[in-house]
């Protein structure tokens, strides 16, 4: 029998900081929804977990990079963005 190691999750005492684009809201809300309930299973406070909302995907590099840069973007960072390409049809 292999000897098997296993990693423990826990959250708990860390400090996170969530950037999430408004455009295609309809994906990015279910993404955040899914990030903060991932955050609360593994022991993440609420009052540990900051949320800034972006108006696209193009701000988020811009703004997660001003958060790493300025020390607030705690102990872990999560940017969530969707970029869907678009059907076009030629006339």
């Amino acid at each position: 029998m292999p000897q098997v190691i296993e990693g423990q999750l826990s959250a708990a005492n860390l400090r996170f900081t969530i950037v999430v684009s408004r455009f295609n809201a309809f994906i990015t809300e279910r993404l955040l929804e899914g990030a903060l309930d991932a955050l609360r299973r593994h022991g993440a406070a609420e009052d540990h977990i900051t949320v800034y909302r972006v108006p696209g995907s193009f701000e988020i590099p811009l703004l997660a990079r001003k958060l790493a840069e300025t020390g607030r973007a705690g102990d872990a960072l999560i940017c969530l963005g969707a970029l869907i390409r678009g059907c076009h049809a030629a006339f």
